[in-house]
């Protein structure tokens, strides 16, 4: 009986309390940053294309760091990792709205420190530290939890910084969001490392090197074809995070409704996570992902090609929003299925980093052609063009256990 609880010990509910509540906290402010770009604008000079890279160099920092910390997780425990990154990303933050961020401080600010603070605080690390606590046939469904925990973060977030607006110059917002951010920290320290013996563990790949886990991976072909999915994600969702709020505006819709899209993201995103944790414990999970991909470009061509409206933005931001961070539960739960959860961290940080390379793709190119071209349009063929690739690269996935790492 005790193998069918979810829930088999008091550190895997601490550990995924906690996780929850800091993934909520990293991702759900990260998910702010194109409302505050008029005041990047206005304030600091920023132009679209400088905030496109800024956020761009963000990605490729977060998914590097994301690796590195990954590695130290795996080896020293993520709690360690996960203070150390929440307060850089406090400090990012302090100084985007204190200490005139204008040129390279900006990029420094918004693009390094704030990526590095994502790097050990966000989906990438908190998620594999929660899985490890949990069996092979609850893992997609404790990583859903903690997906979806994000997804809460970014549909609150936008509505928070919305109304705070109100009330508060922009630079005092950040001041509140990086007292948040310290207070995650501080809980940070209660994450917990699964024991040895504990039912979670593939106990059989425990001696495995982290090189011979590098090695193993890069050499199974299925392990590179979720790394080229996982770059189409990161594409297209920093994409729609970063540029959508201007976008909604030169289609002439209302002001409101790019931040109504953030935040609609993030609340279909919890049932979007959390269905997909389930139904890939029960089915297979790249079928999965590449109905999922395939959704993605289908919705993307309405919001594109039909008559701009309000509506049509509301239908956006529910559809899209489902699918958002839904891509999470089963990529890292094929990673585990396949080799085993020794050196987890660091395996889905280096697809993370491919993700990343999407994000600062996605990032950049749309502010580049929308400063060159006048449109985002061609950012969004590209995205278009993408999700039907994804849809077919996770079609030759073997998704079975390789044979000297059994899962339980």
């Amino acid at each position: 009986m005790q193998e069918n609880k979810f829930l088999t010990s008091k550190a895997a509910l601490i550990t995924l309390l906690i996780g929850c509540f800091v993934v909520s906290v990293s991702m759900g402010i990260r998910q702010t940053y194109g409302l505050f770009f008029q005041f990047f604008e206005n304030d600091l000079n920023v132009s679209n294309t400088f905030f496109g890279l800024a956020i761009g160099v963000q990605a490729i920092v977060w998914g590097v760091f994301a690796t590195i910390f990954g590695i130290i997780a795996d080896k020293y425990g993520a709690n360690k990792v996960t203070i150390v990154a929440l307060f850089i990303y406090a400090f990012g933050i302090y100084a985007l709205g204190n200490l005139n961020s204008t040129g390279f401080l900006f990029q420094l600010n918004l693009g390094i420190f704030v990526g590095i603070g994502l790097g050990g605080a966000a989906a990438p690390i908190i998620v594999p530290t929660v899985a490890k606590h949990f069996p092979n046939h609850n893992r997609a469904k404790a990583a859903g939890l903690v997906t979806a925990s994000a997804s809460v973060g970014m549909f609150l977030y936008p509505i928070l910084s919305s109304t705070l607006f109100k009330y508060y110059e922009w630079e005092n917002v950040f001041n509140i969001f990086v007292f948040i951010i310290l207070s995650a920290a501080i809980l940070s320290y209660f994450l917990k490392q699964p024991s040895t013996h504990e039912g979670s563990q593939n106990n059989q790949n425990l001696n495995q090197t982290l090189s011979e886990a590098f090695k193993e991976a890069f050499g199974h072909k299925s392990y590179l074809f979720l790394m080229a999915g996982f770059f189409v994600c990161g594409f297209q969702i920093t994409l729609v995070a970063t540029h959508v709020p201007k976008y909604v505006i030169e289609r002439g819709l209302d002001g409101w409704t790019g931040p109504a899209i953030l935040s609609l993201i993030g609340l279909f995103n919890i049932f979007g996570t959390l269905t997909m944790g389930y139904l890939a414990d029960k089915y297979s999970k790249k079928i999965l992902l590449s109905g999922l991909y395939f959704l993605r470009g289908i919705t993307i061509i309405l919001f594109l090609f039909l008559p701009g409206s309000n509506f049509l933005a509301i239908g956006f931001g529910v559809c899209f929003g489902f699918l958002w961070l839904a891509t999470i539960p089963a990529t890292f739960g094929i990673v585990a299925q396949v080799f085993g959860t020794r050196c987890l961290s660091m395996l889905t940080g280096l697809i993370f980093l491919s993700h990343q390379l999407g994000s600062f793709s996605g990032a950049y190119l749309g502010g580049y052609f929308f400063d060159n071209f006048g449109s985002y349009d061609y950012a969004w063929y590209c995205s278009i063009a993408l999700s039907f690739f994804a849809t077919l690269m996770h079609l030759p996935i073997d998704e079975r256990p390789l044979k000297r790492v059994a899962t339980v």
